[in-house]
């Protein structure tokens, strides 16, 4: 029986299925010569290189916009309890025509 192949590439996109060490994990999520993209350690695809300081800006702008949203979803009323934006007037309209 052949032997399947735990790496390589299909349509250009990388795959890795070998068992991560600590230190393949490691140097894969840091590499200080490459650029923002790096192969994953494990699975399918890309993730961010931290050693390039575009990773980190993508990092904080999805921060931003996670905790933007997160303020936006519940309003915390005076008592403490939170409200949903339904109640504020922001949920469906019901709107009649009269056609006369």
């Amino acid at each position: 029986m052949a032997d399947k192949q735990s790496s390589g590439e299909i349509l250009g996109i990388p795959y890795n299925f070998e068992r991560p060490s600590l230190g393949r994990l490691l140097s894969s999520y840091w590499q200080p010569d490459k650029g923002m993209l790096v192969e994953k350690p494990f699975g399918i695809g890309y993730t961010l290189n931290l050693a390039n300081w575009r990773s980190w800006v993508v990092l904080a702008v999805a921060g931003g916009l996670y905790y933007q949203q997160k303020q936006s979803v519940g309003t915390v009323s005076s008592d403490g309890s939170e409200e949903d934006a339904a109640e504020d007037g922001d949920g469906p309209v019901e709107v009649i025509v009269d056609d006369d």
